[in-house]
């Protein structure tokens, strides 16, 4: 486990400019998580993944400036609880911390000590993928979770009585993170498992991917092998002007699109796998 990392901190005009800033940095190793203020992004990542040449290879628009601060492992829990809000998210679910009042008035109440990984409700796209999950019955069924970061899906998945819950992700942060938080949930149906791409078999009959754009196109194929016939893909972490290229590739690989949602520029797409015969049925009366 690194010993320290580093916190940058941009400075944004707006919620699209950030929008714009996450996309470009996404694809970059070892950035654990973003967090969004009002006027700021913050991204996080080990001091070892970092060097002068870290913007060289992942470049920010040149009218964005940021500062860089280095960060104790010990002190990550100190910096979280200077900002961290409780999140609600209408009468169906709140996401607080320890140190926040007990939330009576939801469905569902989680407890997250985020750490360094993604996935507070915060941000948009989790946002999304909450509601989607919200829409969809899934009391007794397989869900696996790809890109779990602090868990809050799997958990949400494990609150809603899902028979089993295979969470997924390939940071030894988030994996330590998310059995904290399974654990402090006292989630039984939750199997944690560490990878870097989404195992072929599995029958599922949900899988959850909020995750950035080159992950989803890489592991297409296998979402569909893992998939029953009339599962689920749930998908998150896109922004508008990739809608049309992940549509293309879902769509090669047998997947057609049930429900569409949008905010602050990003998407959550929940896509059905569809039988070959089927797909070739549509495209013939189309």
């Amino acid at each position: 486990m690194e010993e320290k990392y580093i916190e940058l901190v941009f400075e944004v005009a707006n919620s699209e400019q950030g929008d714009i800033l996450i996309a470009c940095l996404n694809d970059a190793p070892g950035i654990t998580g973003f967090e969004e203020n009002e006027g700021q992004v913050k991204a996080y990542l080990p001091a070892g993944k970092y060097d002068s040449s870290f913007f060289d290879r992942y470049p920010i628009p040149a009218n964005i400036t940021y500062t860089q601060t280095f960060i104790e492992n010990k002190n990550w829990n100190a910096v979280w609880e200077s900002g961290f809000e409780p999140v609600i998210i209408d009468k169906f679910v709140s996401i607080r911390a320890d140190f926040h009042k007990d939330i009576i008035d939801t469905e569902y109440e989680i407890l997250i000590t985020p750490k360094m990984s993604f996935g507070t409700g915060h941000h948009a796209t989790t946002r999304l993928m909450i509601e989607a999950l919200r829409d969809n019955s899934i009391e007794g069924k397989r869900i696996a979770d790809f890109g779990t970061g602090t868990g809050v899906l799997a958990i949400l998945a494990d609150k809603m009585k899902a028979a089993e819950i295979l969470a997924m992700d390939y940071d030894d942060w988030s994996i330590e993170n998310a059995r904290e938080n399974i654990e402090k949930n006292t989630c039984t149906n939750i199997r944690l498992v560490k990878t870097d791409h989404f195992p072929d078999n599995g029958n599922w009959d949900v899988i959850l991917a909020n995750i950035n754009l080159h992950v989803i196109l890489a592991n297409m194929q296998h979402f569909y092998q893992g998939l029953k016939p009339n599962g689920l893909l749930i998908i998150s972490g896109i922004l508008q002007e990739d809608r049309n290229k992940l549509e293309l590739i879902a769509a090669n690989h047998l997947f057609s699109i049930r429900v569409i949602r949008e905010k602050n520029n990003w998407l959550c797409i929940t896509f059905k796998k569809e039988e070959a015969a089927l797909i070739a049925d549509l495209v013939i009366k189309k």
